[in-house]
């Protein structure tokens, strides 16, 4: 039976709200729960759970709404109990925080005079909103929130580049600015290597690659995987190319893309090539032959770090660096067993995977496939289970497993399966513990299946730095004491799966060649950009309050801008008192 509680005027965020789901649906009873804030979107969502009753068709979008499906009534009040008891220690923390938290926009800007950057991690119809209210006060942008459409980000995007600021994003799941990491970010060493990027987990393999190469980062500039469509016409990567070769600490620059429009391409390319310091760019799915000039193109993330690490440090660039560099493990697996599951925290981690996995197979050019499917060919599969489909009303699988061990209980029913290839991202915002929180899961598959006869095998890479929040190497160590074969690089893990089941993938040994001339193109930027890469941002945070976290760890100021929808939510109102004001 479901049982619904409204609590009005008790505004909580998205990751609270889901963390606290996941922890209500382990009580003993509870068949089913779903604890959302009212918004229209989210009330679809609990229409689809099959969880919407008559009592949520009042519910405002400042309410919290409660939504418990079980067979005795006597649990409702553990329910409640329990929800009451998170939310006084959710209180309780706030109180300890080392930094003001205010409720407008006037507020964040008396309460941090010199604020230059804005997070917003707010529901996607309110960012736009939110981020040109950032704009307007003159400061750059990082919206962490998706289903921004695109006219929203065409023009925020050209109102800020006229005003001489960044936007990164929307849909930015990560940056490093001066040292300090935001949102979903790692932590390493600052160096002479700039990274700007149209991926998030690409930007943050790349960046930890080259941590554990032994070199450093400047700034890590995230641009929204959107960036490069023919709509928006890379607004912020050129921006940002500009503002990494005007950078003076910056000495090699390193351009991460997913498959950008031809036309865009070409003009970043164009723009890349006329610059006087090298550049290392990967354009995910293609297969570069050559080097052009002081443009050198890599296949892998892997590589493209590898590359970007030599030039740093002035070695001579290597023709092929995907090489598999550890020994294949042995294998016992049945004639049936002959395809890989690729179960991804990652996106970008999960397109290269499918990128190469193709490859192998001789299967061409990959295509992005319903249900997050990013290939699903022969029995091989790669799934982004970071993709929409999977995270509405749900925390994202860095932040909680349980999508992911339901999706390795359905690879190993598959008699087929004979590897589950995943990754484990690390760093501010992701699970405290990953490994741990997996491995219960890895361990039941791998017994039920020696029970049945089979072996199946878990093939992994842990993305992150030993400075990261997570301890590292406790988290390898967790993995392989429970039999996962551990990696160094995504890559390197994808290369040891393949050539488990004699899959071999042939790399070009790559030459440079001189690049088409062109003209030297105007790489100035504003003072408000030279002030962003020269400092410790001032972030006013406004949205989901643990991406504090990063900033107060490492040197950056922050004020928390308790955000909660305008008029309740209310579209027709909110555009009234827009125009009121």
């Amino acid at each position: 039976m479901l049982y619904t509680i409204v609590k009005q005027n008790s505004y909580q965020d998205s990751v609270n709200l889901m963390l606290l789901t996941n922890k209500i649906s382990t009580m003993e009873g509870i068949n089913k729960v779903q604890i959302m804030m009212g918004t229209p979107a989210n009330k679809d969502i609990f229409k689809t759970a099959d969880l919407f009753t008559d009592e949520l068709e009042g519910a405002a979008s400042n309410d919290m709404c409660i939504v418990v499906d079980t067979d005795s009534e006597e649990k409702i009040q553990e329910v409640l109990d329990e929800v009451d008891n998170y939310l006084s220690n959710q209180a309780i923390s706030s109180s300890k925080e080392a930094f003001e938290t205010v409720r407008s926009w006037d507020k964040a800007t008396q309460a941090l005079p010199g604020a230059n950057l804005a997070i917003i991690s707010t529901p996607g119809q309110y960012a736009a909103e939110e981020a040109e209210k950032a704009i307007d006060r003159d400061m750059h942008v990082l919206i962490f929130s998706d289903n921004v459409t695109i006219e929203d980000e065409r023009r925020i995007k050209e109102k800020a580049h006229e005003k001489g600021l960044l936007v990164m994003g929307p849909d930015c799941g990560t940056a490093v600015v001066s040292g300090v990491p935001l949102a979903f970010a790692n932590v390493v060493k600052t160096g002479k290597i700039g990274v700007i990027g149209a991926s998030g987990t690409g930007i943050q393999e790349v960046i930890t690659e080259i941590d554990r190469l032994g070199s450093g980062v400047s700034h890590a500039i995230g641009t929204g995987g959107r960036d490069l469509n023919d709509k928006i016409g890379a607004i912020t990567m050129l921006d940002g190319i500009k503002a990494l070769a005007q950078h003076s600490q910056t000495e090699v620059i390193t351009l991460i893309s997913k498959p950008p429009a031809k036309e865009v391409r070409d003009e970043v390319v164009q723009l890349l090539q006329s610059l006087s310091k090298p550049v290392v760019a990967i354009f995910l799915g293609e297969e570069p032959h050559n080097h052009e000039g002081n443009v050198y193109y890599a296949n892998t993330l892997e590589e493209t770090a590898a590359i970007a690490v030599d030039l740093a440090k002035g070695n001579a660039i290597k023709p092929n660096y995907n090489n598999l560099e550890a020994e294949v493990p042995a294998v016992n697996l049945k004639p049936e067993q002959k395809t890989i599951k690729g179960l991804y925290s990652g996106g970008t981690l999960g397109y290269e995977a499918a990128t190469l996995i193709s490859r192998g197979l001789n299967l061409g050019s990959t295509d992005h496939h319903e249900d997050g499917y990013l290939l699903n060919a022969n029995g091989f599969e790669i799934i982004d289970l970071g993709d929409d489909i999977y995270t509405q009303g749900k925390p994202h699988p860095m932040i909680d497993p349980d999508t992911r061990i339901q999706f390795f209980q359905k690879a190993a029913q598959d008699e087929s399966t004979a590897i589950i290839l995943f990754d484990v991202v690390l760093g501010y915002g992701s699970h405290e513990d990953m490994a741990g929180a997996l491995i219960p899961g890895i361990k039941k598959i791998q017994n039920a299946a020696k029970e049945n006869g089979r072996n199946i095998y878990f093939v992994g890479t842990v993305c992150g730095t030993d400075q990261d929040p997570q301890d590292i190497d406790e988290q390898k160590a967790k993995l392989e004491q429970a039999g996962v074969i551990l990696r160094d690089s995504n890559n390197q893990a994808i290369l040891t799966a393949l050539a488990m089941l004699d899959i071999q993938i042939e790399e070009v040994q790559k030459e440079v060649v001189p690049a088409k001339e062109t003209s030297s193109a105007d790489i100035a930027v504003s003072e408000a950009i030279e002030k962003l890469l020269t400092s410790k941002p001032n972030v006013v945070n406004v949205g989901l309050k643990k991406f504090t976290d990063a900033i107060t760890a490492n040197g950056g100021r922050v004020v928390q801008f308790d955000w909660r929808p305008v008029a309740g939510g209310n579209p027709r109102m909110r555009k009234i008192l827009s125009v009121l004001r």
